[in-house]
């Protein structure tokens, strides 16, 4: 299977699941991370699917929870 194809079903794999969810934000920032987050583990050599599409769930999941306990900080100081 090519790197292109691998990409692909992991980003649907990702996206689908966070949809699902209800915790899928923006779409462009979302989709920018979760491929960000993809190429990242490209690089290490990882080419398994479902491993590249659940270290993102989990990557986006992270930063989803940093940002919102940073509003939630920002917005008790005010």
């Amino acid at each position: 299977m090519s790197i292109r194809c691998t990409v692909e079903s992991a980003f649907f794999i990702a996206w689908s699941c966070l949809e699902t969810s209800g915790e899928l934000g923006p779409p462009d920032e979302s989709a920018n991370f979760l491929l960000d987050s993809i190429e990242a583990q490209l690089r290490t050599g990882e080419r398994r699917q479902l491993m590249l599409a659940n270290k993102a769930i989990d990557a986006y999941r992270a930063h989803a929870a940093l940002s919102r306990s940073s509003r939630d900080c920002e917005a008790h100081f005010r």
